[in-house]
């Protein structure tokens, strides 16, 4: 009776009683009513059809007020409902009802004048997978659960035969046993990960729930024994004796899994230059514990100063690594470029090479900016120079495309000996840094315009053009906050983009403007079908250089091998590689979103145990984010945390969207997105990962400055 229903409800875009669907399906008896009735609850189960307030009855797909999807939350409470094909819809953290992070909700749309919001009516799915937390005692003396994810709002009661030789301050796995009423259910410790106090423990908390895990299978440390410490000569035949080249790598000081280096020739006008990538694909094959086990981690995982690498240290700091004075196999693209920097030829092909030196940034950066060369570089000054000219041409050439350079600041955090945080710097993009990115966005193009030419199947890097609704959403903003926009501003394409940036460059804003920005961008992802990669501006992109880290490089790697090497192009690989590149495609995307996510988490968790020594302490930040609750400032550190509204002293303050303020009801006291003001670190919890400020007051005259 399910077709049935649906088949009379499709044509129907008003809500029917359920006597309504019963005469259309011409149904007779009173059984055929109460079937009727079961079915159709059914399929509201399903989300096919939505049950009105009236018990009335529409298809979901006839009610564009009514959507499915994923419900993201972050730690200030909101969150935003994912939608595959559609913008995803702000959710404030009033319109939750019960729902949590990650759950499968049902919403109704809530037309604003800023933006699209929503109240979540229902959970479908709620998938608890992963749960990690910390044993604590109870008051009534014996052990329970208190879950890390304060972004969960469940309980969860242990069963007791599974805390066996667990103590209090024990970080545990958890999995569910089964529900025991709303947000409630009863779990068991899978595994013990350790106690809380230990070093790392912290962070490998953090990355279990993200399933990112820092052990391997029996399996894999088997196969890794088969795996050599040193290039076998016989492994060189075939392959392009690269080891009388000037080759070096550039990386950060502490980098130990190195996977690509540089090379460069001027010959009459011409840049011959080289990028050398690992040939991780020689040594983790298809259909092998390593490869299978590369494929499920899907990333190497950087967190803080800790990595979670996807391949065992044997191949990511040894066999694969293009450590400074060893031989590796290597995958080659040495590519041709006039003065003006377009691509003239090229060649992909199997090498060996034998890196010269182990360069890092900030020696690089100190000949190519301060004209200063370090000890050890000064036969490598000339070749860094003629690369930094390289690299402005392409650059140059780049940016003249519509390239968009968003500047987003990232966080490094240091820890002492016991995994403590005790700084925290804003990474810094220098020529050196800017250089490699250059080279590296030069080669990744060649190799996926290359095989898109070719009309093979192929993954790419995709970054889908913004949708118009959310690009108008953020004029609007502009237009709040007082700023005029010159020019075709809405036009949809990189450079139209890069002229909106252009423009709000000098602004105090222009921070905040330039992050909103980006986020109204839609994410770039991994893609057996070529969209193009409009952040970069690039009509064909993949990601070639970083094999060791990614398993997208990895793939493409093993493809070029199939199709440039082996000479494989038969019907059969074709029909097989067009099915499997999907899969491979969308789950390297998901492994690379919960990478981040983990990434996140541990800097906000590290950021907040760092202020936990400073508290009492006064800063200067901006105002980043208003909310109905609070402002959250900004540190130059990119430290952030919450002013509560309660906590404004002299008039009582409410938020106003139309001027994204803060406003005193009284004195009219505001509060703008972007303003750069005075707090004192009141607060800060390692736990919650959460800092609290307060605005600085004026002694002398009791306001606040």
């Amino acid at each position: 009776m399910k077709d049935e229903i649906i088949k009379v409800l499709k044509p129907e875009h008003r809500a029917l009683e359920l006597i309504e669907i019963n005469d259309k399906l011409g149904l007779k008896t009173t059984a055929e009513y109460q079937e009727l009735g079961i079915e159709i609850e059914k399929l509201v189960k399903d989300c096919i059809v939505f049950k009105t307030k009236k018990d009335k009855y529409i298809l979901l797909d006839n009610c564009p007020g009514i959507k499915v999807g994923r419900l993201d939350l972050n730690k200030k409470g909101f969150g935003f409902l994912a939608l595959d094909k559609e913008d995803d819809i702000y959710i404030d953290a009033r319109n939750l009802n019960g729902a949590i992070d990650n759950d499968i909700v049902l919403i109704e749309v809530i037309n604003k004048a800023l933006k699209k919001e929503g109240r979540v009516l229902r959970v479908i799915n709620r998938e608890l997978k992963n749960l990690v937390g910390e044993i604590i005692k109870l008051d009534n003396g014996e052990l329970g659960f208190k879950l890390d994810d304060t972004k969960k709002d469940i309980t969860v009661i242990l069963n007791k035969d599974s805390l066996h030789n667990c103590v209090e301050g024990h970080k545990v796995l958890v999995g569910i046993e089964k529900e025991l009423g709303r947000n409630k259910y009863e779990g068991k410790v899978l595994s013990i990960l350790g106690h809380k106090d230990d070093p790392g423990i912290d962070i490998l908390s953090i990355a279990y729930k993200h399933e990112i895990y820092d052990k391997y299978s029996d399996e894999v440390l088997k196969e890794l024994e088969t795996i050599p410490s040193e290039v076998d000569p016989k492994e060189l035949s075939g392959r392009k004796d690269l080891t009388g080249e000037c080759i070096f790598t550039i990386d950060g000081k502490d980098t130990k899994d190195i996977d690509d280096a540089i090379s460069i020739k001027k010959e009459k006008d011409h840049y011959i230059l080289g990028v050398h990538i690992a040939d991780v694909s020689h040594y983790v094959k298809e259909n092998t514990a390593l490869g299978d086990d590369a494929y499920n981690r899907g990333t190497s995982s950087y967190l803080a100063d800790t990595v979670i690498p996807m391949l065992p240290h044997k191949l990511s700091n040894g066999i694969c690594s293009l450590n400074e004075g060893a031989l590796r196999l290597a995958m080659s693209c040495v590519m041709e470029f006039d003065q003006e920097g377009k691509l003239l030829n090229y060649d992909i092909f199997e090498s060996y090479i034998k890196s010269r030196k182990k360069m890092n940034y900030d020696d690089v950066n100190s000949i190519l900016i301060d004209g200063i060369t370090p000890s050890g570089y000064e036969e490598f000054k000339d070749t860094l120079l003629l690369m930094n000219e390289l690299a402005h041409i392409l650059r140059k050439k780049k940016i003249a495309r519509g390239y968009i350079n968003f500047e987003a600041d990232e966080a490094k955090i240091i820890q002492d000996e016991t995994g403590k945080a005790i700084d925290i710097k804003k990474r810094e993009q220098k020529e050196g840094e800017m250089l490699i990115e250059d080279f590296m966005i030069a080669a990744n193009e060649c190799i996926a315009t290359h095989i898109y030419n070719m009309n093979l199947p192929f993954i790419y890097r995709v970054h889908d053009k913004p949708n118009s609704d959310k690009i108008d959403e953020f004029l609007t903003l502009v237009h709040l906050l007082g700023y005029k926009l010159s020019g075709k501003v809405n036009d949809m394409s990189p450079k139209g983009m890069q002229q909106i940036l252009d423009q709000l460059k000098d602004k105090k804003e222009f921070p905040i403007l330039s992050s909103l920005l980006l986020r109204s961008m839609k994410k770039a992802i991994y893609s057996k079908e070529n969209i193009g990669h409009f952040g970069l501006a690039s009509q064909s992109y993949t990601h070639f250089t970083s094999p060791i880290r990614r398993f997208p490089d990895l793939t493409v790697h093993r493809l070029l091998k199939t199709y440039l090497v082996k000479k494989d192009m038969s019907m059969t690989t074709i029909s097989n590689l067009e099915s499997t590149l999907v899969e491979v495609a969308e789950h390297s995307s998901e492994r690379e979103q919960a990478a981040v996510a983990a990434e996140r988490e541990v800097d906000d968790m590290k950021m907040a145990e760092y202020m936990e020594d400073h508290i009492g302490e006064e800063y200067e930040g901006f105002i980043n984010t208003i909310t109905n609750f609070g402002m959250f400032v900004e540190l130059p550190n990119l430290v952030e945390g919450l002013v509560h509204v309660k906590s404004l002293k002299g008039d009582y303050f409410t938020y106003v969207p139309e001027l994204l303020a803060m406003v005193g009801k009284s004195t009219k006291k505001t509060y703008r997105l972007g303003d750069v003001i005075k707090v004192k670190c009141v607060g800060a919890s390692k736990e919650t990962s959460q800092v609290d400020f307060e605005i600085v007051e004026d002694k002398q005259n009791g306001n606040q400055e």
